[in-house]
């Protein structure tokens, strides 16, 4: 017997990119229904240590923002990246990253300066999931299925059958929606059934880690304890995640170029050199995974009525903590566009968008994180012989080393570039004016009202955080005002007549001049700009028709660009 549900948008894969989207889903009020393999439960894998400011001012909206802070590491457990010649080694140099008690308050540091009202969390993926998850479950209009497997799928001019199997009975599961959208990680079912496939760089890496338990560990430490830790000496060479900071901890043993074998490197003397301890040293193995990092983008994001986010669009080796972040700017991305679609509000068109500005996005970031693991393979591999030969030399060698590993460094574990500084560039919904998005690396960016841009954040004169007093669930765009004086009726009228929800709201902070240089901006649902002037423009319909997508050609099918290509 084929039990049959239905829902406005079915998400495949409940990680944390499955469960944001379908959470901020949700919360603009779509029916939403999701399908997870695993038990209700079962712990992800340990990896994803990182959750990005970006990611941190989406879960604030959410409201599940606190809960994370309050989950993870010990609140007065240094964040810190340490350089050393062994974890239990000497130290090259240090990134200082405030511990979570701190977080808001800490001053000086190398990301404290950042424009937000939510910095970065260090968090691994085994305490972040959970805490999702139960929001997730709280959440009006969500539903979750696990143990239920989307086999296949096809699409008509209305909708999408899904069918599928429930994995502890066996019963065959059909599924009606409107739109399907798989966050179903590396191996994604949704991504090859759309018929869209990987491209880039197959092997950046290749890695052995091991989760592993050590109460001794922490007593062994010559400096104070850090969350992340690299090891570099001529034997071996590798990092060391705090998990719990007491007992847990993940190892990342890199390998050399030509060490193509996983099998051909001893893991636990590699596990030892990296720790800097000897045989008599005891730890528990909780898990091994051998795996290759790859800068790896789909050739597409869409087809027609199903889309994919997060691994299942994209893959990266692991710099900067960007690979769950990229996915949740996906699903941030995509879940306002369908909101909008589904409402009725936004045309068919718009949801081109998705992949317009999603994928070159993606494929930049990858580039990045590529790069980065390049060059720090070759710091690597470039370990002097003495460099824990004792006396002044010595000393000198690692001085100049560690900040060599500073300057590297502090570029992915306090990347405003990549939190705050990328734009999207020939959006098909932004009204672009002719100025140029500020140039941006992973380190460095300017707050900019160029359309495309992330909408700067400000901290009113009231004490709010602007994106706080933007933050209404289930609304669309917010009109920016300086100005009170400028009359904003014809825009609001022009957006009215098309449905499209826009609410004005007036700017009282006193640091806006210093970064918006237009009194009126538009700053879509997701903080990223739509439009902005000086005044209202004459054509105020025309303007609210693009940000609708009204004139937006649709996409061709995969069948469709076959035919044109034969």
């Amino acid at each position: 017997m084929t039990e049959q549900l239905q829902a406005q948008v079915l998400i495949v894969g409940a990680g944390p990119v499955g469960l944001t989207l379908a959470v901020d889903l949700a919360q603009r009020g779509i029916d939403v229904l999701m399908t997870e393999i695993r038990h209700r439960g079962e712990p992800p894998n340990v990896k994803c240590n990182h959750v990005a400011a970006r990611s941190m001012e989406v879960f604030r909206r959410l409201g599940v923002a606190q809960a994370l802070r309050d989950a993870g590491l010990p609140a007065d457990y240094p964040n810190d990246v340490a350089y050393r010649t062994a974890v239990t080694g000497m130290e090259l140099s240090r990134i200082p990253i405030p511990a979570r008690r701190e977080r808001y308050t800490a001053t000086g540091g190398p990301d404290t300066w950042w424009p937000t009202a939510e910095p970065p969390h260090r968090i691994n993926q085994i305490f972040l999931e959970p805490v999702l998850f139960a929001h997730a479950e709280a959440t009006p209009g969500l539903r979750i299925r696990n143990r239920t497997r989307i086999d296949d799928f096809e699409q008509d001019d209305e909708g999408v059958w899904a069918t599928g199997v429930d994995l502890d009975d066996g019963r065959a599961v059909r599924i009606r929606c409107q739109y399907l959208v798989g966050c179903d990680g590396s191996r994604s079912t949704v991504r090859k059934k759309i018929g869209a496939s990987l491209h880039g760089t197959d092997v950046v890496g290749r890695v052995q880690s091991t989760y592993f338990r050590a109460p001794a560990l922490l007593g062994l430490l010559k400096h104070p304890p850090a969350w992340a830790t690299f090891a570099l000496n001529p034997r071996r060479c590798g990092n060391v995640y705090a998990i719990d900071g007491r007992e847990t901890w993940l190892l990342h043993n890199y390998l050399l170029p030509e060490e193509t074998d996983f099998d051909s490197i001893d893991r636990d003397w590699a596990i030892r050199q990296i720790l800097g301890v000897g045989d008599d040293f005891e730890y528990e193995v909780i898990s091994n995974e051998d795996w290759v990092g790859r800068r790896l983008v789909a050739d597409r994001f869409r087809d027609r009525r199903v889309f994919i986010c997060g691994d299942a669009a994209h893959l990266w080796i692991p710099m900067a903590g960007y690979g769950m972040n990229a996915g949740i700017a996906d699903a941030m991305n995509l879940s306002w566009l369908l909101a909008g679609r589904l409402h009725g509000w936004l045309a068919e068109g718009a949801l081109a968008a998705h992949e317009a500005e999603r994928q070159p996005i993606t494929e930049q970031v990858s580039r990045f994180a590529m790069n980065h693991a390049l060059a720090l393979q070759r710091q690597r591999e470039d370990v002097p012989e003495d460099i824990e030969a004792p006396g002044p030399e010595g000393d000198a060698l690692r001085a100049a080393r560690g900040q060599a590993l500073y300057d590297l460094n502090v570029q992915q574990y306090c990347c405003g570039g990549l939190n705050f500084g990328y734009f999207y560039e020939g959006s098909p919904l932004i009204a672009y004016d002719g100025e140029a998005a500020p140039a941006y690396t992973m380190y460095e960016f300017t707050p900019s009202t160029v359309p495309g841009c992330r909408t700067p954040h400000l901290w009113l004169d009231d004490g709010r955080s602007l994106y706080d007093a933007m933050a209404m669930p289930g609304e669309g765009y917010t009109l920016l005002r300086l100005d009170p004086a400028i009359d904003v009726a014809p825009l609001e009228a022009a957006a009215a007549a098309r449905g499209l929800p826009l609410r004005t709201l007036d700017i009282r902070a006193s640091a806006a001049t210093a970064v918006y240089d237009r009194p009126l901006v538009l700053s879509r649902p997701d903080q990223h700009v739509a439009w902005r002037g000086h005044a209202v423009p004459s054509d105020a319909l025309a303007l609210v028709d693009l940000l609708r997508g009204a004139a937006v050609v649709a996409a061709p099918t995969p069948e469709q660009e076959r035919e044109t290509s034969q």
